[in-house]
């Protein structure tokens, strides 16, 4: 696609980058939100941070090379983590590699241009909200389950980050703390029940076994005893750690994401569980599955550079 004849030099187009566990996502976006250029590649964290830094500054140029000579754009970078407002360095990241990192200098000496940094929930939340599942709702809370588990607030269309740059963030709530231990140095975190990690993780404590979170699932529904016995925890997790969030936010709607939202039993008996645990005996707080997949982060991001500019 020859982006001169949609981008004019009077325009400020965004580019948008999800950086994920196992898969970074760039976009570009004209003035008028039109999509122009999209590419998804894989993203290896055992390949370590330089790795991880070499893919997003290409990625961003492959991008940048689409925009006319002379438009002003901006780069807006959503991570599973979250950028320390004192140090300017990675803290809390699911993906390790990342933490204690200048990731937004080192990225902006390479590409010459600002960057924004948010949290890749908050990115997820802002997208639903503007333009997906959220519409119309005063007060938000996304949830973002796959590799990790994430969470966003967003307010009458503005994200809450807070002071500490942590608003939402219930993956590192300590649900059991005698529980299985997770990266950040608890243990018991919600991250460790309900993300596609903790649960494979948890199948291989108990049964000496490596299965995929996808082959949980298919073979729970096939009737395989161990994997019905471990969904079926899992499912009960989800309403026991989601049911207890919704009882402290009270939230106007609660929007699923990741790739275990794809999971059709949360939509049903994971909601169900939510309503058995929440503090009220008529919940009818809306939980609804994303509208815009799994690359909502992305455009959050993208509208996270261009509002921050």
């Amino acid at each position: 696609m020859k982006t001169d004849s949609i981008i004019k030099n009077t325009d400020t187009a965004a580019i948008g980058i999800d950086l994920g566990g196992t898969k970074t996502e760039a976009i570009l976006l004209a003035s008028n939100g039109h999509v122009l250029w999209r590419q998804r590649r894989p993203t290896n964290r055992s390949d370590g941070y330089d790795a991880v830094l070499s893919i997003v500054a290409e990625m961003i140029h492959q991008a940048a090379v689409q925009i006319p000579h002379g438009t002003n754009y901006t780069v807006g970078i959503g991570i599973p983590g979250s950028l320390d407002a004192t140090t300017n360095l990675v803290r809390n990241a699911n993906s390790t590699c990342l933490i204690g990192k200048p990731l937004k200098a080192d990225i902006e000496r390479l590409i010459e241009q600002p960057v924004q940094l948010r949290n890749d929930a908050n990115c997820f939340t802002l997208a639903e909200c503007h333009s997906g599942a959220g519409q119309g709702y005063g007060m938000v809370f996304g949830v973002i389950m796959g590799t990790g588990c994430g969470g966003g607030i967003c307010i009458n269309g503005e994200v809450r980050e807070g002071p500490h740059r942590i608003a939402g963030e219930w993956g590192h709530q300590s649900m059991t703390p005698g529980g299985a231990e997770c990266y950040c140095g608890n243990r018991g975190c919600v991250e460790t029940l309900i993300s596609g990690s903790g649960v494979e993780n948890s199948f291989f404590h108990e049964y000496g076994q490596r299965l995929t979170m996808d082959e949980i699932v298919a073979q729970a529904r096939a009737g395989e005893e161990r994997c019905k016995k471990t969904f079926n925890r899992f499912l009960d997790d989800f309403g026991c750690c989601l049911g207890g969030l919704v009882s402290i936010l009270d939230p106007d709607a609660v929007v699923l994401g990741g790739g275990l939202s794809n999971i059709d039993e949360l939509n049903s008996e994971g909601i169900e569980r939510v309503k058995k645990y929440a503090f009220h005996d008529k919940l009818h707080t809306p939980i609804l599955k994303n509208q815009l997949g799994d690359s909502a982060g992305v455009f959050g991001a993208a509208w996270i550079g261009q509002t921050a500019a």
